[in-house]
């Protein structure tokens, strides 16, 4: 039986991904390869319906966070000054990425449990100084769901651009992109659109990708050059061609599934079902459903237990979780619901947690 992985990606792949991964042997400089490329780039905006004339995917080798740098140093000129939002570990490493690449910037810090308070965001906005914010999604490190439609109107409000980590919550929560705030978003491959490790995407506004930081502050990380070559059927270095042809399976399957709304009612159900079972059993929510994200949650752990005894017992029973990061590691564990996820493992689940919290 295989194991079920609820952490919060990679996720269990359906046969149909994981065969289409290792189908044949493609040369990223033949005519096969330029096709897939194409139709990658044509279905990937059309996830949420974008118009291609004013959207366009641009696909790179590596995790989610290669597609937040690129992003960042790409998008954020010389002379602009960015405002990051946090409240947990990934707006944090939006900080960190400025701070390696010396962009001009300032910070509105919020606790990991804590929401935004746009009273604070909007006075930093206030006074001019600010001409690009960016901002997380899906705060993974809790499982909240950042109101990015609300923030995208503030910055509507103050002529601000506007830059989404959107990493774990593309293909299955609603994202903003009728805002004219929003410039670009990072995307991977291997989380709410069920593919595999190894790839990434910046959805950007064409208008953005022409006007991208010259001279480029990276070589492999200039979306601008990625953009040019793939857009005639080009490649400036050799792209992860498997994890491309596996992408390219999981968007059928997305589309046959519904889309990003069907998407997200199957990952609300499983999490709800979750939730429930163990309230049941006595075991609390971090934070209340209505904060939380479809594709993840988090919880406390019970006194006179720990993740680690929490962790074993399920994947004794085929069931792999994920702890609290950092300072929450021993309060908090997570599960997620994203991935290729049967009616039946969701049954073995539900008595797997029975077993371990018994």
């Amino acid at each position: 039986m295989r194991p079920v992985l609820l952490n919060p990606g990679p996720v269990s792949l359906s046969e149909g991904v994981r065969r289409a991964a290792v189908k044949a042997d493609f040369c990223h400089r033949e005519t096969e390869f330029f096709e897939l490329q194409d139709r990658l780039r044509l279905e990937l905006p059309r996830v949420y319906g974008l118009d291609v004339a004013d959207w366009a995917a641009v696909m790179l080798g590596g995790s989610g966070t290669t597609a937040l740098e690129a992003m960042m140093t790409s998008l954020v000129p010389p002379d602009a000054r960015l405002l990051i939002l946090e409240n947990g570990v990934y707006g944090e490493r939006l900080t960190r990425l400025t701070e390696i690449y010396g962009i001009s910037h300032g910070v509105v810090q919020h606790g990991w449990k804590e929401s935004w308070d746009f009273n604070q965001i909007e006075a930093q906005l206030h006074n001019g100084e600010f001409t690009h914010v960016a901002a997380v999604h899906h705060e993974t490190t809790t499982g909240r769901l950042n109101p990015v439609a609300e923030l995208a109107g503030l910055c509507e409000r103050y002529h601000v651009d506007l830059l989404l980590d959107t990493v774990s919550s593309y293909g299955a929560e609603n994202i903003p992109f009728e805002s004219v705030a929003l410039q670009a978003c990072a995307i991977t491959a291997n989380k709410c659109l069920h593919g595999i490790t190894g790839l990434c995407v910046v959805i950007a506004r064409v208008e953005s990708l022409r006007n991208c930081v010259d001279p480029p502050r990276t070589l492999t990380l200039n979306l601008g050059l990625w953009a040019d070559h793939q857009g005639r059927q080009s490649t400036p270095f050799t792209p992860s061609v498997n994890a491309m042809m596996a992408l390219d399976q999981s968007l059928i399957e997305l589309a046959e599934d519904g889309g990003w709304k069907a998407r997200h009612a199957r990952y609300l159900k499983l999490a709800d079902r979750v939730a429930r079972q163990l309230a049941a059993l006595g075991i609390e929510p971090m934070l209340p459903a209505t904060k939380s994200s479809c594709v993840l949650r988090s919880y406390r752990i019970p006194p006179g237990s720990n993740y680690q005894t929490i962790h074993d017992g399920l994947k004794q029973r085929g069931f792999i979780i994920y702890a609290g990061q950092g300072k929450l590691s021993e309060e908090m564990f997570r599960i997620s619901t994203m991935g290729d996820i049967s009616d039946y493992d969701l049954g073995r689940l539900l008595a797997a947690l029975e077993s371990v919290f018994q």
